[in-house]
């Protein structure tokens, strides 16, 4: 499967490089799978991380150019270690001997050849948790196809209703119209949330969305949408962690965290919908410290 890196369309990018004879292009992913952390994450919903900590696994590099990104280490600076699909999926059963709920893939678009491949190695030795794509939704449809039998969970965000806005935080064309697809096919394949008895989810979707400070109405239309296009079962996760890093300092319209106020004004309208499943995550002072600090605490030697 590997073999399709040859001409990579795995993104809707569609650079077409050959990434086997080097060439990288718009995520500056290899034909080498890069991560750069893997550990039990206790800061995802609670259906995902429950009590012993969601099994997350961090992949360098990103088919999107976000500018308040928290990860920016690694989804936008390629700070990893290039590891085997063999490698990939010891990871993977490591992290159920740690007692994780689940397999968190975080970024993993680039590496979804990769990671199918690391799976069917996985199962086959005995993996038999949950696993989550957790994206940017920023997906293309024929790739979500191959990952179908292989994810239980899908986790996206929805970031954007406005275009502009994607153009201008995130740097690509005709973000709405292909995460609401990708959300809608992820929907057809693994079907609403199902929980477990001890409230684990074990499949299903999530969908997130992060309130930006300055673009409530963004959040607004977002919710509108989900309220109005998905079944009631899918979950919704309203994130309020946000705060300015990496290139937002520069940036008038992003360069403070969201405010009461802004907050609030997401809250009520949400309220004011029919989406009866999901989670809020409180307005708080130290955002900071849900991110991990890769460098100190990652797999890289």
């Amino acid at each position: 499967m590997i073999e399709n890196l040859k001409k990579c369309m795995i993104c809707p990018h569609c650079c077409g490089v050959n990434r086997l004879d080097g060439m990288v292009g718009r995520c500056k992913s290899t034909d080498r799978v890069r991560i750069a952390l893997s550990s039990l994450h206790m800061f995802e919903e609670p259906c995902i991380s429950g009590k012993n900590g969601s099994g997350t696994v961090f992949f360098s590099n990103c088919n999107l150019s976000c500018i308040y990104c928290q990860n920016y280490e690694v989804s936008q600076e390629g700070f990893g270690k290039d590891i085997s699909v063999e490698d990939l999926a010891k990871v993977f059963l490591e992290q159920q001997s740690k007692g994780a709920h689940n397999i968190n893939l975080v970024t993993p678009t680039s590496y979804v050849y990769h990671i199918i491949e690391a799976l069917d190695i996985a199962k086959n030795m005995g993996l038999n948790i949950p696993v989550i794509y957790n994206t940017n939704g920023y997906e293309r449809i024929d790739t979500l196809e191959l990952l179908d039998g292989y994810v239980d969970v899908y986790l996206p965000d929805l970031k954007y209703f406005s275009d502009s806005l994607a153009k201008k935080f995130s740097g690509v064309d005709n973000y709405f119209q292909v995460a609401t697809s990708a959300i809608k096919k992820m929907y057809e394949q693994v079907g609403g949330a199902l929980l477990d008895e001890n409230g684990l989810i074990k499949k299903g979707v999530v969908i997130r969305h992060l309130i930006l400070p300055n673009h409530v109405l963004n959040s607004k239309h977002v919710l509108q949408w989900i309220n109005d296009n998905m079944p009631k079962d899918v979950f919704v996760s309203l994130m309020a962690q946000y705060f300015p890093t990496y290139l937002t300092k520069d940036c008038e319209l992003l360069n403070r965290k969201l405010s009461k106020k802004e907050f609030d004004f997401v809250l009520k309208f949400l309220y004011s919908l029919d989406l009866p499943n999901g989670y809020i995550q409180q307005l708080g002072e130290n955002e900071e410290q849900f991110v991990p600090n890769f460098k100190k605490s990652s797999c890289v030697d």
